[in-house]
């Protein structure tokens, strides 16, 4: 991340297909403002709070769980049909640090292991390293995760002496796949974990943004035998910026004092220790936004997914207008039903050099997808994001990408 951050800076003129971010064209700062204003009413409203505690909720630390946990489990019953204990919950900074949490958490020795879908998102693998966690890989198939392999991986890693914890998986239009894993193969996968006894770590940033079909029930939603720690964020259906994210764990476990209680409990003294607190002013924001709409963001976000969608339709016309099926360009991508991201396959490996030459020469920004993973193909392969390029911009970034293409393939 930090690479394509410094490229970015050195090309600023570049159109970027590259960052994962929400469209810009819809924020307004005065939303802000409105929505500390709701949530204040709220306070005050429904809650019955004097102004004392009014200001105390605003400017004061907070809860380490977090203030706004209750409308979180109302918002999880009205989009996600998941009935939530709001205790299970701990709001943090970002959904990076909800993952960092829960992998601490589940550490207990140098035998642990995370398994992770390959590609998978880097900053599940990047909190790996930081609590010392060896991240396993499991082949993706173009349905998601592959079960066979995943009880391979497991059974291999126990007789080498490992207790592998958890599989981290992104079952809604995978970053940076886009793959997407159906009802019945969301099923199976909750039996394979109870019978290998193994949490899954269900990350659905982008589960709203469908561009065709029904959305498909979560992980969490469809789990009955507590084997899901979901991990949620409000980045890109709420505000980026106000970098709240939260987990639901609800897992009984046993504390090192022999205590039962809820993992959110343990993961909120982990909490207390790093970050204190989430910022009571964010969490206002996120909730005067929750608020407003009642609660539901997939509501909200009808723009934002009317735009997405339309900008993959356009981003996938551009693709076989200067790639053609029966042209010979051995360039392929995958298509998709929704979220942010589409893999393209080229014919020579796209690498980091291949994106500096891109970035100086052509203006066009991507990233190498062997950033997310080691598997077969990686090296030869290019993932673009549709959020945050829209209209003719996408129609010119494919033309100079083309023009990479078309100088870098072989002859």
């Amino acid at each position: 991340m930090t690479f394509l951050n410094e490229i970015a800076q050195r090309f600023p003129e570049a159109i970027s297909f590259a960052p994962g971010r929400p469209y810009e064209g819809f924020f307004e700062t005065s939303l802000v403002h409105r929505y500390l204003e709701r949530y204040e009413r709220h306070l005050r409203e429904d809650r019955g709070l004097g102004e004392d505690e009014v200001r105390r909720t605003f400017y004061q630390y907070g809860r380490t769980k977090g203030i706004v946990h209750e409308l979180i489990t109302r918002h999880l019953a009205v989009d996600e049909d998941i009935v939530a204990d709001p205790e299970a919950i701990v709001v943090t900074v970002g959904c990076q640090e909800a993952m960092f949490l829960v992998l601490r958490a589940l550490r207990t020795g140098p035998r642990d292991v995370l398994l992770a879908v390959s590609p998978t998102y880097v900053g599940i693998t990047g909190a790996a390293r930081l609590v010392d966690m060896p991240v396993l890989e499991v082949r993706e198939g173009p349905h998601g995760i592959d079960p066979a392999h995943l009880e391979e991986v497991v059974l291999d890693a126990r007789a080498q002496g490992l207790r592998p914890r958890a599989c981290y998986l992104i079952p809604d239009f995978s970053n940076p796949s886009g793959v997407s894993i159906d009802v019945p193969a969301r099923q199976a996968l909750l039996d394979l974990a109870e019978r290998l006894d193994l949490l899954l770590l269900e990350d659905n940033p982008y589960g709203y943004f469908t561009a065709d079909g029904a959305p498909l029930p979560t992980l969490k939603s469809l789990d009955t035998r507590g084997r899901v720690v979901y991990l949620g964020s409000f980045a890109k259906t709420g505000l980026p910026g106000a970098r709240v994210g939260y987990v639901l764990a609800d897992q009984r476990v046993t504390a090192a004092d022999g205590t039962s209680g809820l993992l959110a409990d343990e993961l909120s003294k982990l909490k207390s220790m790093l970050t204190v607190n989430t910022s009571p002013i964010a969490q206002a924001v996120i909730a005067g936004k929750l608020l407003t709409h009642d609660c539901a963001l997939r509501e909200a976000n009808a723009r934002e997914i009317a735009l997405y969608r339309d900008n993959r339709e356009r981003l996938l016309a551009g693709l076989a207008h200067h790639f053609p099926p029966d042209s010979g360009s051995g360039v392929t991508w995958n298509v998709p039903h929704g979220g942010f991201f589409i893999v393209v396959t080229v014919p020579f490996p796209a690498d980091d050099a291949l994106l500096e030459v891109s970035a100086r020469e052509h203006g066009v920004l991507w990233t190498p997808m062997s950033h997310f993973g080691t598997g077969p193909g990686t090296e030869c392969q290019l993932r673009l994001s549709l959020s945050s390029v829209t209209g003719p911009r996408i129609d010119e970034g494919l033309r100079r990408l083309a023009a990479l293409i078309g100088r870098a393939a072989p002859a």
